[in-house]
């Protein structure tokens, strides 16, 4: 699993795998297809238009509820953190619920609880986003909070002890108590030997400890800005109305002064395998898993990451994947056997197997086991039947899964954040339908080598 999200306060960091390609399907599985205002048929109708500060606006309009998401996202996550201030993106998310110089402390976050709305928060490693679902006739007021915080937060001395106990409580019952979270530190901090994506989220407990209220103020001074800001607005809305709100209450924001400031660390190529191994008495069933260095949807060459997505599912997306069948049907060593790949990156990203062993089967029968499945493919390819079948079964799961607004909010909100344009989206099922075979064999052979990889095994105690 990847950490890739926190959420503030009570609510927990969330390992999740976010496939930019299901979100992607997603969207066109859900929105309404009009002709949109530039007269191109067939794309959803998004208005998108830029703010005299620099700040984005997206207009989703989406009419089944008469319900509205509203997110902000800043293009700043984890891995914008000065060297060894680890967490202090994370930090920040937690503060900028303490009022402003306008607005008592919670207040915020009363009047939505107050009209039966819902608020949170997430930190990534590229970006950070405030969001509310909420009644339309509730869209002015949130703004206008949202456009206050942005400018106008207050902290004191007297928040930041107390709420860097809250992180490092968040810390202990997120990571420290969980096995693979402790393990999953280290093989990111091997996957990545020197770009800031090894560096948790949430941070290191020791630097966590010595983060001052001088750090979080140059943090929100440098980043929270309106040219650096994404608003995305879905739901029950008109494009029109929307722009309006946001020009009366982000539009009056100066725009930040000099360049935001930008990690743009490369990481090297790898040259050699690493492994991890981790034992607890917590353990109760051991796993394997693996890691390769991949290049994203931001830094492949074009239908490189396409291809890893539609790989992942040829290897581990469904029942009639080839790791489900091979290990779990067939030789009967797995329990759990699949394949992910995390698209959504500004850098170089991630793509992952695992499993986890049948009865007595250990963890090296499942690694040997994956091994051949990739040898094969290695040797013989993929074919055009499991293109073919992977890429409609995609398509079939993310149509029947069909999801909230939020999610079609945060897709948009991800791809404007990682530098991609609404463009790329809407462009996307026919990079997609594009993808041959020998693309898919291709970025195997290139990427799925020894060398580019982590491997690790989480064992119980003996």
């Amino acid at each position: 699993m990847i950490p890739v999200l926190t959420r503030h306060r009570e609510a927990p960091i969330e390992s999740i795998r976010i496939r930019l390609a299901a979100i992607l399907l997603l969207a066109f599985s859900v929105l309404p297809v009009p002709a949109s205002a530039t007269g191109d048929a067939g794309k959803p109708d998004v208005s998108r238009f830029q703010l005299a500060n620099g700040m984005e606006v997206v207009v989703i309009p989406d009419r089944r509820a008469p319900v509205v998401t509203h997110m902000v996202w800043y293009k700043s996550g984890s891995s914008d953190d000065p060297p060894g201030k680890s967490g202090l993106a994370h930090f920040l998310e937690h503060l900028m619920f303490k009022g402003t110089k306008n607005v008592p402390a919670g207040e915020f976050s009363r009047k939505v609880a107050e009209i039966g709305g819902q608020e949170n928060a997430f930190t990534t490693v590229d970006f950070t986003a405030y969001y509310q679902k909420i009644s339309p006739e509730a869209l002015e007021m949130v703004m206008f909070h949202e456009a206050d915080r942005m400018a106008n937060l207050v902290l004191t001395e007297e928040v930041i002890a107390p709420e860097k106990n809250v992180v490092l409580e968040e810390r202990r019952s997120r990571v420290d108590s969980s096995p693979a979270s402790v393990l999953g530190e280290t093989v990111a901090a091997l996957l990545y030997k020197h770009h800031p994506y090894g560096t948790p989220i949430i941070g290191w407990e020791h630097e966590i400890r010595e983060l001052t209220l001088d750090d979080a103020m140059g943090f929100y001074k440098a980043h929270y800005r309106p040219d650096n800001a994404v608003l995305v607005v879905a739901g029950d809305v008109e494009a029109q109305q929307v722009l309006a709100l946001a020009e009366a209450n982000y539009g009056r924001l100066s725009p930040g002064e000099g360049a935001v400031p930008v990690n743009t660390i490369e990481e090297p190529e790898p040259v050699a395998a690493r492994f991890a191994e981790y034992f607890d008495e917590r353990v109760t069933t051991p796993s394997f898993e693996r890691y390769y260095l991949v290049p994203s949807y931001q830094t492949g060459q074009p239908g490189e990451a396409e291809a890893l997505d539609l790989l992942a599912s040829i290897l581990g997306g469904s029942s009639t994947a080839r790791l489900y069948r091979k290990l779990i049907v067939e030789d009967e060593v797995a329990t759990s056997a699949g394949a992910w790949f995390q698209g959504a990156s500004r850098g170089l990203t991630r793509f992952g197997l695992f499993g986890r062993p049948r009865g007595k089967h250990s963890v090296e029968d499942v690694e040997m086991a994956i091994a051949k499945v990739l040898e094969d493919i290695m040797e013989h390819g993929v074919t055009q039947e499991e293109l073919d079948r992977q890429r409609n079964a995609l398509v079939k799961s993310v149509i029947f899964e069909r999801d909230s607004q939020t999610t079609l909010a945060r897709l948009y909100g991800t791809v404007l954040s990682l530098g991609g344009t609404v463009e790329d989206i809407h462009e996307w099922p026919q990079r997609l339908a594009a993808v041959t075979v020998e693309d898919i064999n291709q970025v195997a052979r290139k990427y799925l080598r020894p060398h580019r990889s982590v491997t690790s095994y989480l064992r119980p105690k003996p």
